[in-house]
């Protein structure tokens, strides 16, 4: 006689008392937050957020759940796991520690954290491969959701070859146009909607490029995928040369707003200008590099299949 069998209410019990610890977690930091802000270590949210703590909190918890539910062999190895948790947390980073207030003052450290968001954190994400483990962790009432067709036809859509390498600029380009980074940097709900939509873009472009499995049920073939990384690759380099060469300030917002350090107006441009130009397309040629590894491995399992067979 197995364990559910023995004991079903159990499992269910436990689970809700984990997701009243979460939330008796996240009205802590609620309070804290709220009226002592100035007693917080650099560590503590800046300005909390139940949507970016839930999201953080809920995905690891479905994540560990999701991996104690899968048998051994469907489990991901320890570095994807790894890789996962720390792209996750690294996003929960940017977001919801100290290092918010100082890239609401500093263009250069907007820049690392949108690095973190849409390369950064989204490629560790990608890496990790770990859409069935939380799966397999949700709630079973969640999961008709990501089968319903209005959700499926617009991830065809986000993840068509044209589209994504498209929206994967775009975005950065729209965000940075100066007269509308000002009025975003000024409203708390435009500068939330910023932050997520480039880090569930950053997300689910490099989840389309470096998926480790061959086409089908791939949704590219390697060629696409590497033609995709050299789409995004250009405009980044143009663009974070631009800022960086400049000698204009296209951001007076952090001026006018007080910067966090003691640094020109400038130098902060330009250093936010290189973090476009060199990390991003370092990432990039990573990005490349995995692709090319992923097709060289997926064809040697497919000659050791056919001489198997």
């Amino acid at each position: 006689m197995t364990l559910a069998q023995t004991n079903p209410v159990s499992t269910p019990l436990k689970g809700w008392f984990g997701y009243a610890a979460l939330l008796a977690l996240g009205a802590l930091l609620y309070v804290l937050c709220s009226y002592y802000p100035a007693s917080l270590p650099f560590w503590m949210p800046w300005e909390f957020s139940w949507v970016e703590y839930l999201a953080t909190a809920l995905t690891l918890a479905w994540f560990f759940r999701g991996l104690r539910a899968l048998p051994l062999g469907e489990r991901p190895s320890l570095w994807r796991s790894a890789s996962f948790v720390l792209g996750v947390v690294s996003i929960y980073a940017v977001l919801q520690t100290h290092i918010d207030y100082y890239a609401q003052h500093m263009f250069f450290v907007h820049r690392w954290a949108h690095f973190v968001l849409h390369h950064a954190g989204a490629f560790l994400i990608a890496i990790g491969v770990s859409g069935p483990v939380l799966r397999a962790g949700m709630p079973d009432f969640l999961k008709p959701l990501l089968d319903a067709r209005p959700v499926r036809r617009a991830m065809d859509f986000l993840q068509h070859p044209a589209v994504a390498p498209a929206l994967f600029v775009g975005l950065l380009y729209f965000w940075l146009i100066p007269s509308i980074h000002t009025v975003v940097m000024l409203n708390r709900d435009l500068y939330d909607l910023m932050n997520w939509t480039m880090a569930i873009n950053g997300i689910m472009f490099w989840s389309l490029v470096l998926d480790p499995r061959s086409k089908p049920p791939a949704r590219l073939s390697p060629l696409m995928r590497g033609l995709m990384i050299l789409l995004i690759e250009l405009p980044q380099m143009v663009l974070g040369a631009i800022l960086s060469l400049s000698m204009t300030d296209f951001y007076p917002v952090y001026t006018i707003c007080g910067r966090a350090l003691d640094m020109t107006a400038l130098n902060d441009q330009h250093y936010g200008g290189l973090i476009i130009w060199l990390p991003g397309t370092l990432t990039s040629f990573a990005a490349m590099i995995i692709v090319l590894v992923n097709m060289r491995l997926n064809e040697e399992r497919e000659e050791r299949e056919k001489a198997s067979g």
